[in-house]
């Protein structure tokens, strides 16, 4: 327990991504047994700051794209933990959107470009459009300011529906982003359950309720005398998708039967 069997130091940066360095050389400072990471850039700035002081990611992106393990099997080094995305999960979301708007030929696109794990995403949908017959709309976001000119942007363009890939930016600016949706009249799809829980349409998001149980597990292992370098990366394995009718109804979208039965949870 937190302050009996262990002491936990709660570190954030607020959304300033600049502030990350000076965290990693905290836990330096604290003499940190264990550093757990929420983010690609924040595990990009422990890493740099030491390359012993073991490192787990709790829900993260892409950790062999960006260059934090080696392998997801075999991680190497000093990081290991969960990560949030599975191949295939951006291109999943854009076919999910086009099934609840099946005239759907414009989509926008809300990415932030600076954090690592965005690029991936964007040319996994990229190539989902393609055989989708979807045009992207691709506008990086880098601060919650950007958010208004891009759904202006998007609405000149002719979008048709809205999508974000998965960085925290979007999390914390969720309701800007639900609120936005609905001024324009997109429909929404979100990689995180919490922005359907905010107002918008739909998420299809991986069930990180388990995730963080497995991140525990890391520290537990650690602790305990594993290395990092000897346990495996694990992806999601289970993913829930939610519906907001209220929502839906507010757009004058009609969900296919389908979806709704395939839906995990439905907010009315």
């Amino acid at each position: 327990m937190d302050g009996q069997t262990i002491s936990i130091d709660y570190l954030s940066a607020s959304g300033r991504g600049e502030q990350f360095p000076v965290l990693a050389a905290d836990c330096l400072r604290l003499k940190a047994d264990i550093v757990v990471v929420t983010t690609t850039p924040a595990a990009q700035a422990a890493k740099n700051a030491t390359r012993t002081i073991p490192i787990v990611m709790h829900s993260l992106g892409d950790p062999v794209a960006t260059g934090l393990v080696a392998s997801l099997a075999r991680p190497g080094g000093n990081v290991t933990g969960t990560t949030l995305l599975a191949s295939g999960l951006a291109a999943k979301r854009l076919a999910l959107l086009k099934e609840i708007v099946p005239r759907l030929s414009r989509v926008l696109v809300l990415s932030y470009l600076v954090d690592p794990i965005a690029a991936p995403q964007v040319k996994e949908l990229e190539s989902a459009a393609h055989s989708l017959g979807v045009k992207l709309l691709v506008r990086d976001i880098r601060t919650a300011d950007d958010l208004p000119a891009a759904f202006a942007a998007g609405g000149k363009d002719g979008a048709q529906g809205v999508l974000t890939t998965a960085e925290s930016i979007f999390v914390v600016q969720r309701n800007r982003v639900v609120q936005l949706a609905a001024q324009h009249r997109l429909p929404g799809m979100y990689p995180y359950r919490i922005m359907v829980d905010a107002g918008g349409l739909i998420a299809y998001d991986a069930y990180t309720s388990d995730l963080q149980r497995r991140a525990a597990t890391y520290v537990d292992s650690i602790l305990k005398g594993a290395k990092p370098a000897d346990l495996p990366v694990e992806q999601p394995t289970t993913f829930e998708l939610v519906i907001n009718l209220k929502t839906a109804k507010a757009l004058s979208l009609t969900i296919p039967p389908l979806l709704l039965q395939q839906a995990d949870q439905i907010i009315d």
